[in-house]
């Protein structure tokens, strides 16, 4: 195991544009750090100059505290899982996970080698198909094998770019709770790209947030998600994404596409002497007015809405509502929307109320939400007003104190299991 460190990290290819741009992680020993954000961004290769596949422009790279930017891949001791699995057709899968260990030359006895083969197999629960080729195996399987060929390595760290693209959405569920699993079992340092948000906010101990090859922001995944630093990630972060409606101000009270309401005093410290802004609601934050639990009923604010479409999931009911943008907002918002990789199909925002709700396509229906949830930003630089770095600091706290109460538990329970074994 151990800590990796990105200072100022710079990448410029030959034109001089900088893919990746300043950017700078500490990742500590054992942690788990996801690396997201739209295509293009720069995270790849950012992995990339971290394994020793790209070299950096500029800045250091530090692998437990050793400078390593001109070291080669192969002597920083680092395992890799590639997107395409990078598996060698010809060879069984046992081959395919010892071939790392075949490759130091003697440095492991054929004993040794079978011994760990068939531990990074039981991890992965693939020892029934050891003397199978990849060819016949699941997607989900050969992804395990790939991870088998890094596990058997005993590298200081994992790398994984994009392990899961390739995989339909019921097996990418699948493999990352097996990656969570594998990877707190193991305690071992573990740098992973995605450009799903789903896949990031379910893994990683932190997540840093990347744009157009700079950092935007780097925390737990509860911390992004309730306060982003800026527009950017909180558009990126969320499913469905977070709405952003034009907020018309006067004195203390808001003009939104959907109504005029009063602003909390927080709302309105927050906006300061600023006309115009764009206000950020979760979809959970409404609810369908009919089910509101009596008791917070009276902090909200109701509100008639014409409901275009309605999609019930089951465990939830999303209505989607269209509206009317503000000139002045709707050309930053259309550039952020680019950016996220979205359509910019039509303008309307999104809500998500209880499976209970009667709500159906065509209705006017009451709606209900809470002002005081609102997020407010600045429509010229997107900065997040309502951001509160004590907040974001507390958040990170309470994940780091979970992040080693869980590897304590599952270093307890693989000792257990060890004792259990070997009695």
């Amino acid at each position: 195991m151990a800590s990796i460190t990105l200072k100022d990290i710079v990448k410029k290819y030959g034109d001089g544009f900088p893919a990746v741009n300043g950017v700078s992680i500490d990742i500590a020993d054992g942690e788990f750090v996801i690396l997201v954000g739209p295509s293009g961004c720069g995270k790849s290769t950012l992995l990339r100059m971290i394994v020793g596949l790209e070299d950096i422009t500029s800045g250091d790279l530090m692998i437990d505290g050793q400078r390593v930017n001109e070291k080669a891949p192969r002597d920083r001791d680092l395992a890799m899982v590639f997107q395409n699995y990078a598996l060698y057709p010809h060879l069984t899968v046992g081959e395919n996970i010892a071939f790392p260990l075949r490759l130091t030359k003697g440095k492991f006895t054929d004993a040794e080698i079978r011994e760990k083969v068939e531990h990074a197999a039981d991890l992965l629960e693939l020892r029934e198909h050891l003397d199978r080729k990849p060819a016949n195996l699941s997607g989900g399987q050969r992804q395990r094998v790939a991870m088998g060929r890094a596990i058997v390595r005993d590298a200081k760290a994992f790398l994984f770019d994009e392990p899961l693209s390739n995989l339909d959405a019921k097996l990418r569920g699948q493999m990352r709770t097996e990656i969570a699993r594998l990877q707190r079992r193991l305690a071992t340092t573990t740098v992973y790209v995605t450009h799903d948000q789903t896949e990031a906010m379910t893994l990683g101990d932190r997540v840093a947030v990347l744009r157009k090859g700079e950092l935007q922001q780097l925390a737990s995944p509860r911390a992004l998600y309730e306060q982003p630093v800026n527009l950017f990630v909180a558009g990126f972060i969320g499913s469905p994404p977070m709405n952003f409606l034009p907020g018309q101000v006067s004195g203390y009270s808001m003009e939104l596409p959907f109504g005029t309401f009063d602003m909390p005093e927080r709302i309105v410290s927050a906006v300061g002497g600023r006309e115009l802004v764009i206000v950020g609601l979760r979809p959970e934050h409404f609810e369908d007015a009919r089910l509101v639990d009596p008791t917070k009923k009276d902090r909200g604010r109701t509100f008639d809405a014409q409901i275009d479409v309605t999609e019930w999931l089951g465990a939830e009911l999303y209505a989607y509502v269209p509206f009317e943008m503000h000139a002045s907002v709707a050309e930053q918002l259309e550039e952020l929307d680019r950016e996220l990789d979205g359509e910019g199909l039509r303008t309307q925002f999104v809500v998500a109320l209880d499976s209970a709700s009667r709500v159906r396509d065509g209705d006017t229906t009451e709606l209900w939400f809470d002002p005081d949830k609102m997020m407010v930003f600045d429509p010229e630089t997107g900065e997040n007003l309502t951001h509160d770095q004590d907040e974001v600091d507390r958040l990170d706290r309470e994940n780091e104190e979970d992040r080693r109460a869980s590897l304590e538990r599952a270093q307890a329970q693989a000792d257990a299991q060890a004792q259990k074994a070997s009695a």
